[in-house]
């Protein structure tokens, strides 16, 4: 009985140890950790019994980023996983260049220098390139189809993110072919979401994009909520936004990007190096429609739209 303690922690020490880099907070992360840990458990590697996981989150406060990476890395986890999130990638990258990261981000990781190439990473990181720096002319797209009169369009995106950056350029990009005028509306934190949708108002804006970022993610049901509000038609990348009373969702399937997270840190767990994993590139994009938020808003869907949907939510 004395001894079990002693074993106990002797255990513990032989366990790998990953650190996981979240820009939001466990509660706002749970249904996609949950995947995360599951693909690992049904690859042999269950938290508590032969794994540990060490989670350190921003909480939304990107400039925590660095310190809590730093940490991580002097705690020599075996992995490194930024989630889909390019601030967390950065902050991972730049604390270490030996301790292997997977990561998931929608910018090209090439121009941002996390990696050598696709193909051959060549360095400690690999991961999932989601291409949502892209979807901005698709998502301005799908707007026209839903709402031929549509002239004036809200952005909503945070500035402290790079990929929202990339995003607003492409949506600005493709409103001046399509003859639409774009309101680019900044929120860095939580305190400024109704501000900026008090602006959107304002500003009499036919329809809302929501730009990809973590932060805005973890507020989707306080978004959602304003956007019923004040009846307006939002559009986003994420599903878990049309499920909870946004209008429509174009983008990838982030519980399928976590279950490749899990499946390249056992890779890298049996001894594989990310310089030679290939960075996956997410292809598949789902559509999904909230019917009655439609009706709500007086908009009806064209059955061409409705046709090349992945789900339609009645």
């Amino acid at each position: 009985m004395i001894a079990w303690p002693f074993a106990t922690s002797a255990q513990q020490s032989t366990m790998p140890v990953i650190g996981f880099l979240g820009t939001t907070s466990p509660t706002q992360s749970a249904e996609l950790l949950a995947a995360f840990r599951g693909n690992l458990a049904e690859a042999g590697y269950a938290e508590g019994r032969n794994l540990i996981i060490d989670y350190r989150f921003a909480e939304g406060q990107y400039d925590r980023l660095p310190k809590l990476a730093e940490e991580l890395v002097q705690r020599q986890v075996a992995v490194i996983v930024t989630g889909a999130s390019a601030p967390s990638t950065l902050a991972a990258k730049a604390a270490t260049a030996t301790i292997p990261i997977v990561f998931g981000i929608g910018e090209d990781p090439v121009k941002l220098g996390i990696v050598a190439s696709l193909a051959r990473p060549g360095g400690n990181a690999t991961g999932v390139n989601f291409f949502l720096s892209e979807l901005g002319a698709k998502l301005l797209g799908i707007v026209r189809e839903l709402i031929p009169a549509a002239k004036r369009v809200s952005l909503l995106h945070n500035p402290n993110n790079s990929l929202s950056g990339s995003v607003a350029r492409d949506v600005v990009a493709a409103a001046a072919t399509l003859g639409v005028q774009i309101d680019v509306v900044q929120a860095r934190d939580t305190s400024e979401i109704e501000p900026a949708f008090a602006t959107i108002v304002t500003n009499k804006t036919d329809a809302l994009l929501i730009g990809a970022d973590n932060m805005l993610y973890t507020r989707r049901v306080e978004i959602a909520t304003l956007a019923s509000r004040y009846a307006i038609p939002a559009i986003s990348t994420w599903r878990e936004m049309t499920e909870i009373g946004g209008l429509m969702s174009y983008g990838t399937n982030l519980l399928d990007a976590y279950r490749q997270f899990a499946a390249y840190t056992v890779l890298i767990l049996k001894g594989a190096k990310p310089a030679d994993l290939p960075v996956v590139q997410s292809t598949k994009f789902e559509l999904v429609i909230n019917l009655p938020t439609a009706k709500a808003l007086s908009l009806t869907v064209p059955p061409t739209l409705l046709a090349l949907a992945d789900e339609v939510i009645e």
